[in-house]
């Protein structure tokens, strides 16, 4: 299951802004319902710009004490190619001062000092990115070769 943040914003944060505190709110709420899926089986990946380190190691510390494994994976890419990618022109917005509160622009990012997997994306295909994931992702499932190879593996297709 991915959880995607843009998405938990339509319905289940959506009464909630970009106030660092409401950034909080968003990450936990994501996470207690990260935990919901991973307690029924499901493999959940939750895409979700996490500005501060202690949400992060709050929803890792929350996981880690109901037994589920937690991996915190890094997107690590310049604010320089993260605004090349801009699909809607939210960094140009930020920039003009249309939108305030804006990650990386006017409120504050932390990059991770303990991501269990970095992605350079400005330096990887997306390809090479996704097999890295792909691979990270399997190691911590521990799936059985017959499901590894269904899954993406040799022969496999995702």
């Amino acid at each position: 299951m991915i959880l995607d943040g843009d998405n938990l914003r339509h319905g289940l944060c959506a009464d909630l802004g970009f106030s660092l505190e409401d950034r909080a709110e968003n990450i936990r709420r994501a996470g207690e319902v990260a935990k919901l899926m991973a307690e029924s089986g499901l493999v959940v990946i939750s895409s979700l710009i996490s500005p501060l380190c202690k949400e992060r190691d709050a929803v890792r510390s929350s996981c880690h004490a109901s037994g589920l494994n937690f991996s915190e994976v890094y997107i690590d890419a310049p604010i320089a190619a993260c605004e090349k990618r801009d699909p809607r022109g939210l960094y140009q917005k930020a920039r003009k001062g249309e939108i305030k509160g804006f990650t990386g622009i006017d409120s504050p990012y932390e990059a991770p000092q303990k991501a269990d997997l970095v992605l350079h994306t400005a330096n990887e295909k997306v390809e090479e990115s996704v097999g890295r994931l792909l691979e990270h992702v399997l190691g911590l499932v521990q799936l059985k070769e017959v499901d590894r190879t269904s899954a993406g593996g040799p022969g496999g297709q995702i």
